[in-house]
């Protein structure tokens, strides 16, 4: 028998949670005049090193910690990796495009960090109660990023949009959790999955998953649960816009996961119909208005409703090929989507003075390099092979046609082709040449976003070529995920 410490088993958010204290102890000690942006620097650095340890916990026995609430397996590490990587880059964003007169620039820092650590305890969470705990960690600071912005008219309007609906969603994720206690006496997930098909009322058990799957499914943008995406993209700042649409997807993605794989395995006939239809809906909801789109961060915001759409065609497949498939998209989603948000902060300033379509005319000519990979990541989100959106929709779509959700791949296929029109009709505009009398200024591009930018890039272009290191961790989770170890009530693991 080995024992590990239960701290170790928490480590990435011990480090998280240490870093943003750090941050707001420097940040209240440092004289008002000073700049404050050398705490995003403290806070890049605290992320990676969250990073190195998630990948430390690959050396651990695979186990549970704090009385069976908390796992570390190869799934979780997967997407501790993907939610710090997609913080790290989110800073280093930040750095060089929040402006130095911004109010509580510190307190910007802080809460992306503080959201961080509650993503990642909600991906290794295998108790309701503590996955409930790490959501509203990551929500309420989500929730004022989303209104940093406050000189402006629409940051606090999509700030309390986002709360008051995700506090909606939210009570209906409660809900379900207090049905399923009363059916089943416990909130442990695995406990969950044994005793759910025995309970004596098993409509309260249907009950509780339709409830908890309205508020993941809220957390993720899947249509009909939507409509704050647009209203909430728009407002905030671009940086904040490239984490919401992200780091909280892919950890809300990693609690669905667990819930429907790992607690309500024996209800497959009631959920992949229900998902089946629920990606359907998403894709082309998504497509046809983003199609509509003059404004560029609200066309990317109904085209990660669509991109929900593609990755919950994975979980079509009962098998470890659609968990793997939908791991492996998340991380791809990230990758460019972030970067094409980078892009779009640094073409449209802090302030989003340049948003419309028609801004980014002539990108290409004013910034070579930087319309090159506008048109890159555009690609890649479209789905042309030899990037990682490409490979994202190849694996999604194998898993879907693999469980014989043959309609469900047509339809995604065809919104693939509806998606195409409004993304290369960016990529066009960005080569065009620009109009003689125009005066837009070139992007500046620093040390620190240049670095974000590069590191998205190559994840996106590395997914696409080489895809398989990052198939194989995801394979390696699924199989983790599928065949749950049990949960014992102490920190003692074989």
């Amino acid at each position: 028998m080995t024992t590990v410490p239960d701290i170790y088993r928490i480590l990435p958010e011990v480090i998280l949670t240490l870093t943003g204290v750090l941050m707001m102890l420097t940040d209240a000690t440092i004289p008002p005049h000073w700049a404050r942006r050398n705490l995003g620097w403290i806070g890049a650095i605290g992320t990676t090193l969250a990073l190195w340890s998630s990948l430390w916990q690959l050396s651990l026995p695979e186990g549970t910690a704090f009385f069976g609430t908390v796992e570390t397996s190869a799934f979780t590490v997967f997407f501790h990796v993907l939610i710090c990587g997609i913080v790290l880059v989110t800073l280093l964003l930040s750095l060089d495009t929040l402006p130095g007169r911004s109010h509580h620039q510190g307190e910007f820092y802080t809460l992306i960090v503080f959201g961080a650590v509650g993503m990642c305890l909600l991906t290794g969470a295998v108790e309701l109660l503590v996955a409930f705990i790490a959501l509203e960690i990551s929500s309420i600071a989500t929730y004022v990023l989303a209104g940093y912005r406050k000189e402006t008219g629409k940051g606090p309007e999509s700030a309390l949009k986002y709360f008051l609906l995700g506090s909606f969603a939210t009570a209906f994720l409660l809900y379900g959790i207090a049905l399923i206690f009363g059916a089943t006496g416990t909130t442990h997930i695995y406990e969950i999955a044994r005793l759910a098909p025995l309970a004596v009322n098993h409509t309260l058990v249907i009950a509780s998953l339709a409830l908890m799957l309205v508020g993941i499914l809220f957390k993720v943008s899947a249509a009909p649960f939507h409509v704050w995406t647009p209203d909430v993209y728009e407002g905030s700042s671009s940086p904040v816009a490239a984490l919401l649409s992200t780091a909280p997807k892919a950890a809300a993605f990693a609690l669905l996961l667990r819930v429907i794989y790992e607690a309500y395995p024996s209800l497959h006939s009631f959920w992949s119909p229900l998902l089946w239809i629920v990606a359907v809906v998403s894709m082309t909801v998504g497509n046809l208005a983003a199609l509509r789109q003059r404004n560029v961060k609200r066309m990317l915001a109904y085209s990660s409703i669509a991109h929900a759409g593609y990755l919950l065609a994975a979980f079509a497949g009962a098998s470890s090929m659609g968990i793997a498939a939908a791991s492996f998209y998340t991380a791809a989603y990230a990758a460019m989507n972030v970067g094409i948000f980078a892009i779009v902060t640094l073409v449209s300033g802090y302030d989003d003075r340049a948003i419309l379509l028609d801004d980014f005319r002539g990108l290409i000519h004013r910034a070579p390099l930087l319309g090159s990979l506008l048109i890159f990541f555009l690609i890649s989100l479209t789905g042309i092979p030899f990037t990682g959106g490409f490979a994202g929709k190849f694996y999604s779509f194998s898993a879907a046609m693999g469980a014989g959700a043959i309609w469900l791949t047509i339809i995604g296929l065809l919104n693939s082709g509806i998606a195409a029109g409004y993304y290369l009709r960016l990529a066009l505009v960005s080569a065009q040449k620009p109009d003689a009398d125009s005066e837009q200024p070139r992007p500046q591009m620093g040390v620190a976003v240049s670095a974000a930018i590069a590191l998205c890039f190559l994840a996106t272009l590395v997914l696409g070529i080489l895809p398989n290191v990052t198939l194989h961790a995801a394979q390696q989770g699924a199989q983790t995920l599928q065949a749950p170890i049990a949960a014992p009530p102490s920190n003692v693991t074989p």
